[in-house]
């Protein structure tokens, strides 16, 4: 069965840290874009992050652009968001997608079912 699984979400107070993995199993999406995206209570889904299928290049919202750091490994079938500097407006529900390198989520293909974060002030 094809699946994206999201882990690594939590609690953290701000300031912290948070590592989300996302496994890619039942298929292997090595030559796919991927990105990050959330979506917080009473909001949008919003963009996040994107990482092309070679892991080279790489593009944020303004909102985390020099604290999260998205990064793949294509030998582990893996994508991962590393957040730091974490503020109290970083939580939501993070969800992992593959198919595009677009900031619009319609234009994904395949989607987890999210892992919560949140940050508290």
């Amino acid at each position: 069965q094809e699946q994206l699984l999201e882990s690594g979400g939590g609690l953290v107070q701000a300031g912290g840290s948070l590592r989300l993995s996302c496994a890619a199993t039942g298929r292997t999406y090595s030559n796919s874009p991927m990105g990050w995206f959330r979506k917080a209570p009473g909001k949008e889904r919003e963009f996040v992050a994107a990482i092309t299928s070679s892991g080279l290049i790489t593009r944020y919202a303004d909102s985390v652009k020099g604290r999260f750091t998205i990064s793949r490994d294509n030998t582990e079938n893996t994508l991962y968001l590393q957040m730091n500097s974490l503020k109290p407006e970083d939580t939501a529900v993070y969800y992992c997608a593959a198919g595009s390198y677009s900031y619009n989520p319609t234009n994904y293909d395949y989607w987890g079912q999210g892992t919560q974060v949140t940050v508290s002030s």
